[in-house]
């Protein structure tokens, strides 16, 4: 039997655009589904296809608005599994809460591990995700995770522009990581900015660590939502003498006046992925967004046919 006739593949209304991508590289149509609020926001969900026995796939990032979102993937899961389909897999591109993964401060909850309790209940198992905001969110199922990672498609595209004398650039200690990974495969230099949070959503930097003065820089995150954290370290790498300054994130959330703040900022280009569908309407040519749906699209097709996913993991 084809692909088409064993797995479907089913959107909410996060971001059916990149559904369809994945769709058209899986060769398959997406499955048909209503989902509607009634008059009071309650969301309702109709599968309008026979799903008994089938692979099924729910993508759906839990982007803003999150908590709709979350609730809307809950119910999709509920209703495939009592549809009779045969296993549910979560498609979560942006995994929403993933900056709430642990206690540090008195009272506070670990709202990612409630999230995943909460997708874990609805009935599904497994969840395929990309770039979480920590790597520890992965043992906060009991189910298996696939966590895939954007780094190959993005590095993909920077090679090809063959930036001269780069430094690739964490904006915090949390991103050294993949940093270091980034700097590795363009062999370029790396930096990174030392900074400290006086309450969320706000970022101090108190010092740059590496040499930047006359170089092209390419700063490198999992997420941007406000972009303190990418205007905060633009101004001590101007500062410093930096040629030219590119950012990269997974991520896109971009709230607030993120757009505005990125177009008049001095910022060469800032690279994203399609995790989190764009404001069409306040893109500016500053953005380019390349697309996570091969990477999505490989790995659904792998894990059906039971082969190794490991490579699309680095």
């Amino acid at each position: 039997m084809s692909l088409k006739d064993e797995v479907g593949l089913f959107s909410g209304r996060a971001n059916p655009a990149l559904a369809k991508k994945i769709a058209d590289y899986l060769g398959i149509q997406l499955g048909k589904m209503e989902i509607r609020y009634f008059s009071d926001r309650e969301v309702y969900v109709k599968i309008n296809e026979n799903v008994r026995g089938e692979d099924v796939y729910l993508l759906q990032p839990t982007s803003p608005p999150a908590n709709e979102n979350i609730m809307e993937l809950l119910i999709m899961i509920d209703a495939f599994r009592r549809a009779s389909a045969r296993r549910i897999a979560a498609v979560i591109p942006y995994y929403g809460y993933g900056r709430q993964d642990r206690k540090d401060q008195p009272r506070v909850p670990i709202t990612a591990k409630l999230v995943a309790n909460l997708i874990t209940t609805a009935g599904v198992e497994r969840v395929l995700t990309v770039d979480l905001h920590a790597a520890q969110i992965q043992g906060f199922f009991d189910i298996k995770v696939d966590h895939l990672f954007a780094a190959p498609i993005i590095i993909d595209y920077f090679q090809k522009k063959k930036l001269l004398d780069l430094v690739v650039l964490s904006p915090d200690m949390g991103g050294m990581r993949r940093a270091r990974a980034y700097a590795r495969r363009l062999n370029a230099s790396l930096a990174i900015v030392d900074k400290r949070r006086p309450m969320a959503n706000e970022a101090e930097v108190v010092r740059l660590v590496g040499e930047v003065k006359g170089k092209e820089i390419l700063i490198v995150d999992d997420m941007i939502d406000t972009g303190g954290t990418l205007m905060a370290a633009m101004e001590v790498l101007q500062k410093e003498g930096a040629q030219a300054i590119y950012a990269t994130c997974t991520h896109p959330i971009l709230s607030g006046n993120a757009y505005e703040e990125i177009d008049k900022s001095p910022l060469k280009e800032l690279v994203v992925t399609d995790t989190i569908p764009l404001d069409k309407g306040r893109i500016k040519s500053k953005i380019k967004v390349l697309s996570v749906s091969s990477l999505l699209g490989e790995a659904i097709k792998r894990i059906h046919e039971n082969r190794s996913v490991s490579s699309l993991f680095v």
